[in-house]
């Protein structure tokens, strides 16, 4: 049973693209089906982390916002965080779900029992994830990704019966 999602950002949870304004403020587009399903997954009872090789405020507002506990940015080695991670949450990697788009993310999809990449993941990450989603990054990958574990952990109904 998976207990623990692993998000990447940029091309996962937006479309990867970096948005500055003319003030140097810096703009991110997050789909709202991600966040409900990111926290309903919470709600379930499992764990969420996000682990992005940049830093951004608005990254941590919206990990805040979600109720996302484990935030871990300007990671270069995102496989080390995870193992830290799975070591001081007592889960396995057997437990662990990952979303990555790009070659940053290689190992550490290498090392969860279920990988994912968006539609619009580069051909390298595309080649060694079990999964392939439809969606783009940005556009309801995430949301994808999570309907698929909630279904293969058995916790559709949980799952509907917290919004109906």
């Amino acid at each position: 049973m998976i207990k623990l999602l692993v998000l990447d950002v940029d091309g996962c949870l937006t479309d990867g693209s970096i948005v500055y304004s003319e003030n140097g403020d810096e703009i991110k587009h997050f789909n709202v089906k991600d966040g409900l399903a990111i926290t309903s997954w919470i709600r379930l009872g499992n764990e969420v982390a996000i682990i992005t090789g940049r830093k951004s405020g608005i990254v941590s507002k919206r990990a805040k916002e979600l109720g996302v506990q484990h935030l871990f940015q300007g990671i270069k080695n995102k496989d080390v965080i995870l193992k830290d991670l799975l070591a001081s949450l007592s889960l396995e990697s057997s437990q662990v779900a990952a979303i990555g788009d790009d070659l940053n993310d290689f190992k550490m999809l290498q090392s969860v029992a279920q990988s994912f990449t968006p539609q619009n993941g580069v051909t390298e990450i595309k080649e060694i994830v079990d999964t392939i989603l439809s969606k783009n990054g940005g556009d309801g990958a995430v949301r994808e990704m999570v309907d698929i574990l909630i279904a293969s952990n058995g916790q559709k109904k949980e799952f509907m019966a917290l919004w109906i």
